[in-house]
């Protein structure tokens, strides 16, 4: 097994989320890798954690990459939370992402959660979706 991918596809994830236009339409700059310090934007994406198993074999080291992208938003209802959830699953579902280390042989979609948080001011919508890669 290996995680030396671990980082070149969360650079490609963030690479291919920033600068798909109908994501951006919607949340503008607003995409983070990692939760916004202070007071965070009304509506924004954030990468989020990551689970890896082993997949390699005789021809390569591997791994699957589970990884949640997040959307959070304080629009009341869940069609906008949604919307965007939608237009990340357009940027990454069997996305041909190049990475700067090894390679990426697939990316699918997983599941969501939909769900209110801090006392129902918010809604979240977390996706989480499964990468193989091969470091090669």
């Amino acid at each position: 097994m290996t995680y030396a991918v671990g980082s070149a596809l969360q650079a490609a994830v963030y690479a291919q989320l920033t600068n798909d236009a109908p994501l951006v339409a919607l949340v503008g700059a607003d995409i983070y890798d990692a939760t916004p310090p202070g007071t965070p934007p009304n509506t924004y994406v954030t990468l989020g954690p990551e689970d890896v198993k082993d997949a390699s074999d005789v021809c390569a080291d591997g791994a699957f990459h589970e990884f949640s992208v997040s959307v959070v938003t304080d629009q009341a209802g869940f069609q906008t939370a949604k919307d965007i959830a939608a237009a990340i699953c357009d940027a990454l579902v069997g996305a041909d992402l190049t990475l700067t280390r090894g390679s990426l042989v697939a990316l699918w979609f997983l599941r969501a959660k939909a769900a209110r948080s801090d006392n129902g001011t918010t809604r979240r919508v977390d996706l989480v979706f499964r990468a193989r890669v091969q470091d090669n």
